[in-house]
């Protein structure tokens, strides 16, 4: 590991940033290493330019994928290496585009759950829907976390290293001990194959594109867009 890497992995670790925020960002800083054939600490604002030029014109990434870029190299440049320039106007930000949200229709919104398969993956789908949760909030819940006195659910170190209360509501209660009954589950409330850990998120989108193809419904469903949706199933 070069020492420029090494202090803006500490740099992250002392501002709090998630692992997953750390790869993502080590991820983008040596793309550009590698385009150039330097250490980003040899390269000035033209070299930057030209870089972006190459992701949006020549890669034709998504404005979502360059905005990564962006967050990975204004904080290695400004926090990190400690250039006094005005990152805005050197590592500019693409506007994002701004899109309507897929909504799935009542029969639909009903319909999906029941195609799929699992009746754990079936739980946590559900658990989405009615809660609004992130997949990955999801399938790192654990027993203690599902509140029946106060009907909450309490999300542990949601987006942005968060907690947060939800409402639990008294169908999604009575579900969630349907799946407690079946599998007496511990630690986790949606146990993985391997003992000790949760269920992955790629299992439960696998398991959704599984259900979406038996649905036959035609607008795209993924686990994350499931928290958007009203959850008409809890009615």
């Amino acid at each position: 590991m070069t020492p420029l890497r090494q202090r803006m992995i500490e740099d992250m670790q002392v501002r709090n940033f998630s692992p997953h925020t750390q790869s993502a960002y080590v991820l983008q800083v040596s793309l550009l290493a590698r385009y150039f054939g330097k250490t980003p600490d040899q390269l000035g604002p033209e070299d930057i330019r030209s870089y972006q030029v190459y992701l949006t014109n020549e890669k034709k990434l998504a404005p979502s994928s360059i905005l990564r870029a962006v967050g990975a190299l204004r904080f290695l440049y400004q926090v990190t290496l400690h250039k006094d320039w005005s990152v805005a106007d050197i590592i500019p930000a693409p506007k994002k585009p701004q899109k309507l949200p897929i909504v799935l229709s009542p029969e639909e919104v009903l319909h999906f759950p029941s195609c799929v398969a699992s009746p754990k993956h079936r739980t946590i789908v559900i658990t989405c829907y009615a809660a609004g949760l992130r997949v990955s909030e999801a399938v790192r819940l654990k027993p203690a976390q599902i509140d029946s006195q106060r009907m909450v659910i309490r999300v542990e170190q949601g987006k942005g290293q968060r907690d947060r209360y939800v409402m639990l509501s008294p169908r999604l209660l009575e579900i969630l001990r349907d799946w407690w009954r079946l599998a007496q589950p511990k630690p986790w409330l949606f146990p993985g194959p391997i003992p000790g850990r949760h269920i992955t998120t790629g299992s439960v989108e696998s398991a959704c594109q599984e259900a979406h193809r038996a649905a036959r419904i035609p607008k795209p469903i993924t686990p994350h867009s499931m928290r958007y949706v009203v959850s008409l199933i809890m009615l």
